[in-house]
């Protein structure tokens, strides 16, 4: 039997087009770090250790891949990339004289941080007055009301996720009266007081205002005292512990009523540390906790997929919402500095200049009267059943 040989004859210009692309791809394979440039060296202060490790440790994990998947290609223009990260230890004087010290000794370019809304506020005049730009990871709306020349964030801003929470409230609970239980750190009694603000004007009578310790671990007289109320739901504003103990306080107290979370508890160590108490706590959370809010095929929803696929192999720990918030901070200020490079004043300009950067949180876009980057509609209210993040109905 013969062998019938088929040979292509392509046009001479189809064929140098398409070996143009092929080495091109292949270049693309292998563009690497280029070591006679200098080190692009970012910033970090992170709540490692403390009250407030659940939300830093994951930030540092997402830092550190991002680093070496950058390093591993070509780092940003040809420049290594460096994430230089002090731990704050949940402390807010720690934290100003962390960013201190990376900005004098260390002479990063830009700053990440803190993981809490106490830190950031104390580290965003130091970052001020020093004309180093600062993306934070904490939510506290008053970091970045009014708009700082210098700070941005990454975190949906309580304010977004207090909407959500009344709307949840008023639309699917339609509840009239509910009590307030919040940390009397920056990030819960700032909360507590915007929801107390904006409650009434929904149709939503706050019945009771209490406040607990960061480090206290008994919080049933607040609770009996609440129960004494007419309130319909409880919404607690902080981040764990506090918030997990309190779903077993009243667990132990038989109390009935909803328990509405803040987005602070947005990853597994609450269900952890809350155990059975935490079945049926609702919350505001990023979409990134359950990918399939997102839009199948769309850019968001691919960035999720693969970060949440990397950071499970990187770490044999599945990702949550503050491991995408230090992703999503990395990625802002890299994005910047391909065009800014490390100019403190141009690389500023360049973060505010931001429009449409796919991060983990959403999509971001920043201008001169927004330094939030998000918007509500990147959150979405989660109920955990089963010990799993589900849609609220």
């Amino acid at each position: 039997m013969s062998r019938m040989v088929v040979r292509w004859k392509l046009p001479m210009a189809v064929f140098c087009v398409l070996a143009a692309v092929l080495l091109l791809g292949m270049g693309c394979g292998t563009q690497k770090v280029d070591t006679s440039k200098s080190v692009y060296k970012i910033g970090a202060v992170l709540s490692l250790s403390g009250p407030a490790a659940p939300l830093g440790q994951p930030e540092q994990n997402a830092l550190k891949m991002l680093e070496s998947q950058l390093n591993a290609g070509a780092g940003v223009d040809g420049h290594k990339v460096q994430f230089v990260i002090e731990d704050d230890q949940s402390n807010p004087a720690t934290a100003a004289t962390a960013i201190a010290k990376l900005i004098n000794q260390e002479g990063v370019s830009a700053v990440i941080g803190s993981s809490s809304t106490g830190a950031t506020l104390a580290m965003a005049p130091v970052a001020e007055k020093a004309g180093v730009p600062m993306v934070c990871c904490a939510a506290g709306t008053a970091i970045t009301k009014p708009v700082q020349s210098y700070i941005f964030r990454t975190p949906p801003t309580d304010s977004m996720a207090i909407d959500k929470v009344i709307a949840y409230l008023k639309d699917n609970l339609k509840i009239s009266k509910i009590a307030i239980l919040h940390d009397a750190n920056a990030f819960g009694t700032g909360g507590a007081t915007e929801l107390a603000a904006k409650s009434p004007s929904k149709g939503i009578t706050v019945v009771a205002n209490e406040s607990y310790g960061t480090t206290d671990t008994d919080m049933t007289p607040q609770l009996t005292k609440i129960g004494q109320t007419p309130a319909q739901a409880l919404v607690v504003w902080g981040t764990n512990p506090g918030p997990a103990l309190i779903a077993k306080n009243m667990q132990q107290l038989a109390m009935k009523i909803p328990y509405v979370g803040s987005h602070g508890i947005a990853n597994k160590t609450f269900i952890t540390l809350a155990g059975p108490a935490a079945e049926g706590v609702v919350f505001p959370g990023g979409k990134m906790l359950i990918p399939t809010s997102i839009p199948a095929g769309t850019p968001w929803r691919d960035a999720v997929d693969k970060f949440k696929a990397d950071y499970q192999a990187q770490y044999q720990k599945e990702a949550d919402t503050f491991a995408g918030h230090g992703w999503d901070a990395g990625l802002v200020i890299t994005d910047a500095m391909k065009t800014a490079g490390t100019d403190k004043v141009k690389l500023r300009s360049a973060i505010e200049a931001t429009k449409g950067v796919v991060g983990i949180g959403g999509i971001f876009t920043y201008s001169p009267t927004n330094h939030d980057g998000l918007n509500v509609s990147d959150l979405t209210m989660i109920k955990i059943a089963n010990q799993q993040w589900t849609e609220a109905k």
